[in-house]
């Protein structure tokens, strides 16, 4: 059996994090769902960007609207919200299929809006209204200002991809926010089984920035845990994240039809070319997640991936690696919000060369 969909017999489901037109027009994707079993999709400004400015799927569209009048963020806007609307019609039978737990598309909000409530809030609103699709997700940024926008979001039945999640704390957080969210629609007697939600959270770049730590750390026992804590932080999650959806407060909110936040693992490309290709893949592989995973990594999973369920295994040692960092005087916590802050930064970088991009082509 194609390994990709093997996952699905372990209760994981498969996302490409990966957008653009021409994937969505000239039968690619209807091809990922066919095949492979792909059963959603994920964007970013990143990726946005890397499908307008480094194509030309989308010269001629550019062109019109600039022809329009439109400025370049207007133009941005209609792109993307057309892309994810393509895709979420293309999704839609495995939606209606899953009975809402698949076929989603994720779309961000302005990545410069991080560190703004109110404007987060404002801006997936209109997000949420332009797409105007049931089975789209918008992406917001688990950051400290971030959080209670996605209770305010969640609570007004907007779908959210939490996005930007490193730490198990921070995790632990989320969970939190969407408990709090749910239970503040069913005091109001609105619906619980319409809210969809997924945390994000991103591996390969734990690593990236630990083992750089680890391997200049003057105790020799620190060599050992390179490669580890990435996965071991997934591992702690997913226990933290068993452990809310077994307590009798969300018992009694699925009593009422809700749906579980599903851990999403991002960041699935292996960045360490001496590791494995699919090592985020296979390692983190269990009942009731996500895993999203960029083209490269797809095509790599499908020609040797060996799907098994190894997300729950060895979650003591997961747990005595996290703990072993601490012994090494090495702030786990701390780095994880270094690698938070890195990467809003990467987003409003990739955004602002786009909105170039877009100035650019508009004048041209």
């Amino acid at each position: 059996m194609n390994p990709l969909r093997q996952l699905q017999t372990f209760g994981q489901s498969v996302w490409l994090d990966f957008i653009r037109r021409k994937i969505l027009r000239d039968g690619t994707l209807q091809r990922f769902i066919d095949a492979d079993g792909i059963s959603g999709m994920t964007s970013n400004p990143a990726i946005f960007e890397q499908a307008i400015a480094q194509s030309d799927d989308y010269t001629a569209a550019i062109a019109f609207l600039a022809r329009q009048g439109k400025k370049a963020d207007e133009i941005y806007h209609i792109l993307t919200v057309e892309d994810v609307q393509a895709a979420a019609d293309l999704f839609r039978p495995v939606y209606e299929a899953t009975q809402g737990q698949d076929g989603y598309v994720s779309l961000e909000v302005d990545p410069r809006l991080a560190y703004d409530t109110p404007g987060t809030v404002a801006d997936a609103r209109r997000l949420w209204a332009a797409v105007n699709r049931p089975n789209v997700m918008i992406k917001v940024p688990a950051t400290k200002e971030g959080l209670p926008a996605i209770r305010e979001l969640l609570a007004a039945g907007i779908n959210v991809n939490v996005t930007l999640l490193f730490s198990v704390p921070r995790y632990r957080e989320v969970a939190e926010i969407y408990l709090e969210a749910l239970e503040r629609r069913a005091a109001q007697g609105l619906p619980l089984a319409s809210v969809a939600s997924v945390a994000s959270f991103f591996v390969s770049r734990i690593d990236t920035l630990m083992d750089a730590l680890l391997e200049h750390h003057p105790c020799q026992e620190a060599r050992a845990l390179r490669g580890k804590i990435a996965v071991a932080s997934a591992k702690v999650a997913y226990a933290a994240f068993t452990e809310y959806t077994q307590s009798p407060r969300f018992k009694a909110l699925a009593a009422q039809g809700a749906r579980p936040q599903r851990l999403l693992w991002a960041s699935t490309s292996t960045k360490n070319p001496a590791y494995s290709d699919v090592k985020y893949v296979e390692a983190l592989i269990g009942p009731q997640t996500v895993t999203t995973i960029p083209l490269k990594t797809l095509e790599a999973y499908r020609d040797h991936g060996r799907p098994a369920p190894r997300l729950t295994q060895n979650l003591d040692a997961a747990q005595a690696a996290l703990a072993q960092l601490a012994e090494l005087q090495i702030d786990l916590d701390a780095a994880m919000q270094q690698l938070e802050d890195e990467g809003v930064q990467k987003f409003i970088r990739a955004f602002a060369q786009l909105m170039d991009t877009l100035t650019r082509a508009t004048a041209a």
